[in-house]
């Protein structure tokens, strides 16, 4: 029984020893953010015309996401975002939040059936819109080949953008904003979250400089410089807040790949 119990400690304690992971829409900012998606820059109109700014409502209140355009009918964004929703706005267009090209709403949500609220595993879901025209300022940004299904991207540098929150009172800014990560080996924050939170569907960066997403950015896309295809989906950080150093985790988009293909049809 003594071994018993020392076996108990130790893994409690070993458990202990990870930091808390939240989904990004829940992360605190902070006050001390001096740039949006948290030190990052303004995106010029037309930078990223995959990208949406969703509003989510419920009974219970609502919450604003990120998401990308990745069909004619089709938005990809995480499932902590449709959870519970009743149904969403979708902004297009849109380098003010407010002042999109113009607006769908949709309740046609199609959440992971897997997604688990405890570790945020299989965090992507999609959205069924109306049919959208692409141009300059509204457009899709392609998936990763299949080819790419096992490719770590560990060292590539990808685009994250979003109007996530610049501090605990200001809400989520007004304005698009972009920054540039370079993509970590998952054993980064293997090492800060533990084996409950990141497994081989996840992806990881780190934030020494404390570039990244914040709240209100969950569901955005990760863009790759090379090839310009999504890899990656806002999903958690650090209970501890956005400019606590902690690595950001992302659902990848290539383990996704068939349940995507299978809901929406869109393959490459």
């Amino acid at each position: 029984m003594k071994v018993l119990g020392v076996l108990i400690i130790s893994a409690f304690a070993l458990t202990a020893a990870y930091e808390k992971a939240v989904p990004v829409k829940d992360m605190p900012a902070g006050k001390r953010i001096n740039g949006r998606i948290t030190n990052g820059y303004p995106a010029y109109e037309g930078k990223v015309p995959y990208i949406v700014a969703l509003r989510f409502e419920s009974g219970n209140g609502g919450w604003n996401c990120g998401g990308s355009i990745i069909g004619h009918e089709w938005v990809l964004t995480a499932a902590h975002c449709t959870y519970g929703a009743s149904y969403v706005n979708i902004n297009y267009g849109a380098v003010w939040r407010h002042q999109p090209q113009f607006t769908h709403v949709s309740s046609d949500m199609i959440t992971h059936p897997d997604y688990d609220t405890g570790n945020l595993r299989n965090d992507i879901a999609l959205i069924r819109t109306p049919h959208v025209d692409f141009w300059s300022l509204v457009n899709k940004v392609e998936l990763p080949r299949y080819d790419d299904r096992y490719n770590n991207f560990y060292g590539w540098w990808a685009l994250l953008s979003g109007w996530g929150a610049t501090s605990d009172t200001s809400g989520m800014t007004d304005y698009l904003n972009c920054v540039d990560i370079q993509i970590s080996d998952n054993s980064v924050c293997m090492d800060y979250y533990g084996s409950h939170f990141i497994t081989e569907n996840s992806l990881c960066y780190a934030t020494p400089e404390n570039k990244g997403s914040c709240g209100g950015d969950s569901g955005g896309p990760l863009v790759l410089h090379d090839g310009n295809r999504q890899v990656g989906i806002v999903s958690f950080g650090s209970a501890d807040g956005c400019l606590s150093n902690g690595p950001k985790g992302l659902t990848r988009v290539t383990g996704y790949l068939d349940w995507i293909r299978d809901h929406t049809g869109i393959s490459y």
